[in-house]
């Protein structure tokens, strides 16, 4: 305590002592002066000339105008005063900046520069699944230069500056959004379009499907998506299989379009982490190859395990329904086929109405292989096992007509 008492009363000494006679700084006479009023004298000289100073920068949009306090100063002059002698001419080292600088041309930086717009294709999920967009250079403001610029100004004449721009160039180019967005593959079942309830429900169920993007490492689940097979929700009676039977039930062909869907992944090369068959054979797709919903229990799964994002198209017509799926294109190529491995013969009963009568259908026991091909390089897996109950035949047998039979389509 003691020693910094005795340095500031040191200090307060010093500069009330007065400076010798003829003694200029800066051309200033300060002769007789205190240091401090010597240096007080200056800086408000320097204030003054300051005061009427302003610096302008220009930009493309607008021109940024700074003056005093904005603009300052400092200065050497405690130095200076210390060390003057007698009669002496002292120069003190002035430099002027603006405050914040660094801050400022940030901002004129943000508001000033014109941005990239980077090439990007808008998902439509319509006849042209995409819009391309070529983007647009941008244009940034010379940083460096302008602040170079502004403190040579502001240390010589206040000459107003003008900010250079440098171009930015896209990081992208069109050509790589097209190849990030290029068609994976297609799948396409067909069904009766003149029957009306099922042809609604295949396509009210692929609307729902259609424009979803599946991100990187995004689980797909069909049941979430088109949601429960009500008629309040606009799904209609129409066949389906319940308990190894062809039957009435809401949201009949609903199937159809999620093994479309199943079919569509697999040729992509997405996970298919849940799938389950129909407990007969369908129509639409070999055995091995259909993907059955069924309420909340048997779901459609599809993972995007792909290092891009995947956009999903539906196409609906008159008797058929196709699933696109866009994205980056690998080396890769996909391809599905299943085989039949084994029979079931279909067993028989004997009814007493010859309306029931009708044609059974033997099941069949089936496999499902996945074929991967990169190069010369080829490999064969399988992907499932499936068993398909045999659709048992109804007879009718009378004295007059021994046997009467009611074909299932």
């Amino acid at each position: 305590m003691l020693v910094l008492m005795a340095s500031i009363i040191f200090l307060c000494c010093g500069f009330s002592v007065r400076l010798p006679d003829g003694v200029k700084i800066n051309g200033e006479e300060v002769g007789g002066l205190s240091r401090e009023q010597a240096v007080e004298k200056i800086r408000s000289e320097i204030v003054e000339n300051l005061k009427d100073k302003t610096l302008e920068i220009k930009c493309k949009n607008c021109t940024y105008t700074y003056s005093y306090p904005e603009i300052n100063f400092k200065d050497n002059l405690y130095s200076v005063v210390r060390d003057v002698k007698k009669g002496q001419n002292a120069t003190a080292k002035i430099s002027y900046y603006l405050c914040g600088i660094d801050e400022v041309i940030s901002g004129i930086l943000f508001a000033e520069s014109i941005p990239v717009v980077e090439p990007y294709a808008e998902f439509k999920a319509s006849v042209k699944p995409f819009i391309y967009h070529e983007g647009s250079d941008g244009k940034a403001i010379d940083t460096q230069r302008l602040k170079m610029d502004i403190l040579s100004s502001v240390n010589g004449d206040f000459t107003p500056v003008t900010a250079a721009y440098v171009g930015v160039n896209r990081k992208n180019s069109l050509q790589q959004i097209k190849n990030d967005t290029a068609l994976l593959a297609k799948f396409t079942t067909y069904y009766d379009g003149d029957n009306l309830s099922r042809s609604s429900n295949i396509r009210l169920a692929s609307s729902k499907l259609n424009g979803k993007i599946l991100g990187v490492g995004k689980l797909l689940s069909f049941n979430d998506i088109v949601g429960a097979r009500l008629k309040s929700r606009g799904f209609l009676p129409a066949k389906i299989i319940e308990n190894g039977e062809f039957t009435e039930g809401v949201g009949g062909g609903v199937c159809q379009v999620s093994t479309t869907l199943y079919n569509a992944a697999l040729l992509s090369g997405l996970e298919v982490e849940e799938y389950h068959p129909h407990s007969l054979p369908v129509s639409y797709v070999p055995p091995s190859r259909d993907a059955m919903v069924s309420g909340t229990d048997c779901d459609l799964k599809i993972r995007n395990g792909l290092d891009c994002p995947v956009y999903i198209c539906s196409r609906t017509g008159k008797g058929y329904v196709t699933f696109e799926f866009y994205g980056r294109r690998g080396e890769a190529e996909y391809s599905i086929f299943s085989e039949v491995t084994g029979n079931i013969a279909a067993p028989e009963e004997k009814v007493d109405d010859p309306e029931k009568a009708r044609d059974g259908k033997d099941g069949i026991m089936s496999s499902g292989y996945l074929t991967v091909k990169r190069g010369n390089y080829k490999k064969t897996t399988l992907l499932r096992k499936d068993k398909y109950k045999p659709l048992k035949k109804l007879v009718y047998e009378s004295e007059e007509n021994p046997v009467e039979k009611k074909e299932e389509n």
